[in-house]
């Protein structure tokens, strides 16, 4: 039996509808305090769900159903980069995860773990490595002070440890993310509401649109999440992105082809982001590829399209 927790939220669930493809049994643990996510789990064949504090009290009193449990994939957290409450953040992605690392530990059950290129920060280079973590809000905060735990504490695991820092994924099952959502959802309704995507005019020494980052499509960081499911022998920490960094004009371009109409608009950049945006994110593959892990990662070309086919439905061409 695998688990999945943030299984109802955007990567969650799609890696549990890979794991369902796959026959496995999957117990799904989130928060559905807000009920829309329900829609990301309504057509998944899942074993169970759990709310995510009955979950953790399940692990400590049901000795059989921790036994039973053959992975946990943790992806369950607050991911809202513009969320300053450091309190409810550290509870939230922090302690949760130590204490399901510890578990896991315990009862050598295979851990995999989202962290986050919000680690990197300000940071001009993306390697994993203490020297260019630099985070930009509290979110990358607890996702970094997370890695140096386990770092510290499971250095040389007796069981699987896997953390991955995924940089900007863009897929289905996320509309309910609201603001949080990928700028191909944005700009896709944008276009089919207004005609126009709307774009940050130039920031930080870039051009308007330019500001560049690694867009990686779900489908793909969901290849990564079972690669290393099929290599238990494999720990650490590992960059999940595409190895290049493209624009934001190339995903309203890519938006714009796919949907055959729009045109880009540049608003000015908000004064709120000022000193708290990556403007530049692209993730070092060396470690990644050095493991093994052979998962090829489309450009948002590739990854665009096929999203919106997905969410609009096949463009009848």
């Amino acid at each position: 039996m695998y688990v999945v927790t943030g299984g109802a939220g955007f990567i969650g669930s799609n890696l549990v509808h890979a794991l369902a493809e796959r026959g496995h049994d999957v117990v799904v643990v989130d928060d559905l305090e807000d009920g829309h996510k329900f829609v990301n789990i309504s057509d998944l064949p899942i074993a169970d769900y759990l709310d995510k504090d009955d979950f953790l009290n399940r692990l400590e009193t049901d000795r059989a159903f921790a036994k039973h449990l053959t992975a946990v994939f943790h992806q369950g957290a607050c991911s809202a980069t513009t969320e300053w409450d450091g309190r409810f953040m550290m509870r939230n992605n922090y302690g949760y995860s130590q204490t399901l690392l510890h578990h896991c530990l315990e009862h050598h059950t295979p851990y995999i773990y989202a962290s986050s290129a919000a680690v990197y920060g300000g940071s001009q280079k993306f390697v994993e490595d203490p020297r260019y973590e630099n985070p930009l809000n509290v979110y990358g905060y607890s996702k970094l002070q997370f890695d140096r735990y386990v770092r510290r504490v499971a250095a040389n695991p007796d069981s699987q440890v896997v953390g991955l820092r995924y940089f900007n994924v863009y897929g289905p099952r996320e509309q309910h993310k609201g603001s949080m959502a990928s700028v191909a959802f944005h700009f896709s309704n944008q276009v089919l509401v207004d005609g126009e995507a709307r774009l940050f005019e130039g920031s930080g020494g870039y051009d308007d649109g330019g500001q560049l980052r690694d867009f990686v499509y779900i489908d793909d960081v969901c290849e990564v999440n079972l690669w290393f499911l099929d290599h238990p022998e494999v720990s650490g920490i590992y960059n999940t992105g595409t190895g290049r960094a493209q624009s934001f004009n190339d995903v309203a371009n890519a938006v714009i082809a796919w949907h055959g109409k729009g045109n880009i608009r540049y608003v000015p950049f908000p004064e709120h982001l000022e000193g708290a945006y990556q403007s530049y994110t692209q993730a070092d593959l060396t470690a990644l590829r050095a493991c093994g892990c052979d998962v090829d990662f489309r450009p948002v070309e590739q990854g665009v399209p096929a999203y919106l086919d997905e969410l609009c439905g096949p463009r009848q061409r």
